[in-house]
This record gives C-alpha cells, structure tokens and sequence, in this order.
C-alpha cells in the first residue's frame, strides 16, 4: 500500500511537470554509471519504480562513467548517441557542457519542486555547479581514525591531522595536492572563506607546503579509495583520509575500531548529464525519467542503499534506514546536519585554472 502511494504521488508530479505524452517517448533508455553499489543504489531507489510505474519502459545499464568524457566526444564526432542519460563527477559535467556534450537546462522546468513547494532551483542551491549538472549525491573526502588508538581524547576538528604530540603515529593522506593543501592552509589559521585567494599565490601554495611539512615523515601516501580502510583496519595509520562511503563500510560492516571525522569534509557532486544530439522520443523519456528520479523521495530513497547525501535540502529529512544493516542512515550522511556544520565545497573553477601548476609543486615537494 506504501509503495502503491509512492507511485501514484510519483504519477501526479510526472503529470504536474507537462510530460510528453507516453506515445511521444521511447520504450527503452541506456543509463551510464559506475557499477558497483552505487550503481546499485540507482537502480533500486530510481530504475525499478519508474519501471513499475512504466513497464513498457526497458532500462539497460552501461558502467563507463569513468570513460565518459572520451566516449561522449567520440560518439558526437561519429554522430551516433546511445547513451540516454549519463552520471559523472560534477568537473567531468562541467567540461561535458564547456564543449557542447552535455545538454544546458532549466532546474525549474526539467526537476521537480520541494514537497513544500520550493523551487527545485532553491532546493538543490549550490549544489547545480553548471549549467549541465543535474545533481544526485553529495560525498565527501573525509578522516577516520582508529577510536583505540587516539588515547581519551578523540579528535574533534580536522588539524588533528597535523597534532603529532596530542596524536602521535602515521596518517594516510592522498597523493595529490587537492584537499590537502586547503586543510593545511586552515589549520595554518587561513580563514576558511580565504583559503582559496591565499592558495591562487604562490606564496599560499609555499604556506600549505610548509604546514604539509609539519607531517611529511608520517604520511603514508594513498592513491585508491580503498588504501585509507585498509591501513586503518590494519592498525597501520592513527588516521587518515578517504572518501566518506569506503569509511562507512570499515565501521559498519566491516565492524572496525574506527570513527569518523567530520569537521572541514570536502563535499564532491556526483550527478547526471543529458548528451546532446537525442532524438526528440528519446529527450522526452530521459526528462521524464529525470523528473522522477531527482525528486525529493527518490533522491532519499537512495540513501538506503549507501552512504552519501541527497543533493536536495528536501530529501535529508526523509533519509531512513539502511536497506539491508538496519541502522538509521541519517548519522552517516556527510549532509546531516550534525556532520555538516563546518564543511569546504570543492572548488571546481579554482582546481580547473590551477590543477596542473599546484600538482608540479606538489609532486616536486613530494621528492624532495
């Protein structure tokens, strides 16, 4: 009965939306991701009940986001779309939609509103970081820390990281300057809303260096997601940076003596683009589809399946549990407002103009 509700709710806001008559739209959609239990917790909270509001709807899926880029450029070089609608990382859509790839639109025609009536533009706020973007998840980059190691004291803020005295022992960080050097320069006393015009000089980037240098000989260096559980789980490191979803997993199912730190968590967008070049039936499917699948209850629904935060301010009221442990998501959401109160949106424009300088100084600092 809950779900039949569900679906006729889903119904009306599909209708309120002016969608194309279903004559007018293709029965079959290709939908791209990563695979794996991401990919998973789409198809559950977003494929499967669209398709039972529409079983003449077939969905296939293909696990090339990590391509995604490259294919999009060498199927509009060869004009022949078959991909209908597509999940990436927000810079990937923003370099999908610098060169044409991916689709402009409006939020507040294409997305649904907040139950309450407030505007999808509103409701997803700062998270539509392109004109391209539609977002999905919120995660983050964040820092565990073994709970039997840190003594009687567990940290509470990010510059724990760099407190060897209160917090002796290796930390893993990533292998790359993003994310670090922001978390150096803050912990160095940069006002958080400055962080990025100090790290535009060079003067910054020697300052964050330093910091970084503070730490150098107990860093163990990660380049896989997977490195930071790993270690932690192994005792190897005190703590150390990931992304929030592996940490869940280490603590929650794997049951490991680890806690979560999340002060100064570096949001990242994940999202769908929609490729140019589709066929007009084909266009209105995949907006129907999108209408549905981002709207308040879907994107909370997702939140069943893994740990990463809907992009709406709407959906994190509705997250529950998890789907299959039991335990209330809501606590492990890098969005929960008790996590959230003190976080650093990744700069997008900023890492696309400095990226390649800040990386050869890094990696040169790294060698020496």
């Amino acid at each position: 009965m809950k779900l039949t509700k569900t679906l006729l709710a889903s119904t009306a806001l599909t209708v309120a939306a002016g969608a194309v008559a279903a004559q007018d739209m293709t029965d079959s959609m290709t939908l791209v991701s990563w695979g794996g239990a991401y990919q998973r917790s789409q198809d559950e909270a977003y494929a499967k009940p669209y398709i039972a509001m529409h079983p003449e709807v077939s969905v296939s899926w293909d696990e090339s986001s990590n391509e995604a880029v490259a294919k999009l450029r060498a199927m509009n070089e060869a004009g022949n779309i078959t991909w209908d609608l597509v999940d990436v990382v927000a810079a990937d859509a923003m370099r999908l939609c610098d060169e044409g790839l991916a689709m402009e639109y409006d939020p507040d025609e294409l997305l649904a509103p907040a139950p309450d009536g407030t505007s999808a533009s509103d409701d997803f706020g700062d998270m539509i970081v392109s004109d391209c973007f539609i977002p999905q998840i919120v995660y983050s980059t964040t820092v565990g820390y073994r709970t039997d190691l840190v003594g009687d004291t567990p940290p509470t803020d990010i510059c724990a990281i760099f407190d060897l005295d209160a917090y002796p022992g290796k930390r893993s960080l990533e292998k790359r300057p993003i994310n670090n050097m922001e978390w150096a320069l803050y912990c160095d006393g940069v006002a958080k809303d400055d962080i990025y015009d100090v790290l535009e000089t060079p003067e910054g980037q020697d300052q964050a260096l330093a910091k970084l240098d503070t730490i150098k000989d107990s860093v163990v260096w990660w380049s896989a997601g997977a490195d930071t559980p790993q270690l932690l789980a192994d005792g190897e490191v005190i703590m150390g940076s990931t992304y929030n979803g592996r940490l869940f997993s280490v603590i929650e199912e794997q049951k490991q003596p680890v806690a979560m730190l999340w002060d100064m968590q570096v949001f990242d967008l994940d999202g769908w683009i929609i490729p140019t070049g589709l066929s007009d039936e084909a266009l209105a499917r995949v907006k129907d589809f999108v209408y549905f699948a981002t709207d308040t209850q879907r994107l909370a629904d997702q939140a069943k399946y893994i740990s990463y935060g809907p992009a709406r301010v709407s959906s994190a009221p509705l997250v529950g549990q998890h789907e299959e442990l039991g335990i209330d998501m809501a606590p492990h959401m890098p969005t929960d407002p008790e996590n959230a109160s003190n976080t650093l949106l990744y700069n997008y424009e900023f890492w696309a103009d400095y990226r390649d300088d800040i990386d050869a100084k890094f990696q040169a600092w790294l060698a020496q």
